[in-house]
């Protein structure tokens, strides 16, 4: 058994063990250098939050585990397509590889396929159905983007406290 088909059935078997628990069949095993960094199963059965993808579960619990949001040279292996709310995920974090057993399609017939939201996004902005307006809105108290620039530029000379994104 390879190393990919591995780490994919132990998120199969997290999905699996996910729908005996109520949920949905989603699970994700986060691994860095063949070692299991973090897991994660769809959890919107128990927070109702659209959110609680199985790979942004175990993308939050590694950024926990690792006190990074960087996971540069982690894998991600989910038991099925991810969504595009969870790649863009992955690009963010700096994941560059990820593995799935389940096809979209193999979703579609139970209501489980993101291929809509994938269509819908690759239209323009202004062919989109979510209305997206950009609003010109300055403050007078200048500009956010230089205030984070200046608070992280003395926070890495020690003479402040600026956060990062």
């Amino acid at each position: 058994m390879s190393t990919a088909e591995r780490f994919l059935c132990e998120a199969i078997d997290l999905a699996r063990e996910n729908v005996r628990n109520g949920g949905r069949p989603f699970g994700a095993v986060l691994v860095k250098d063949d070692v299991v960094i973090a897991t994660g199963v769809i959890e919107i059965h128990i927070t109702h939050d659209p959110t609680t993808h199985a790979e942004l579960q175990a993308i939050r619990a590694a950024i926990r585990a690792l006190g990074s949001p960087r996971l540069d040279g982690c894998v991600i292996y989910a038991s099925s397509h991810p969504c595009p709310m969870c790649l863009s995920a992955m690009h963010l974090t700096g994941i560059r590889e990820v593995s799935y057993a389940y096809y979209n399609e193999d979703g579609e017939p139970y209501g489980l396929s993101t291929a809509a939201i994938y269509a819908e996004l690759s239209k323009p902005l202004d062919e989109q159905s979510l209305e997206i307006a950009y609003v010109p809105v300055r403050r007078e108290n200048g500009d956010l983007y230089e205030m984070w620039r200046d608070a992280a530029s003395a926070s890495l000379d020690g003479s402040g406290s600026g956060r990062s994104a």
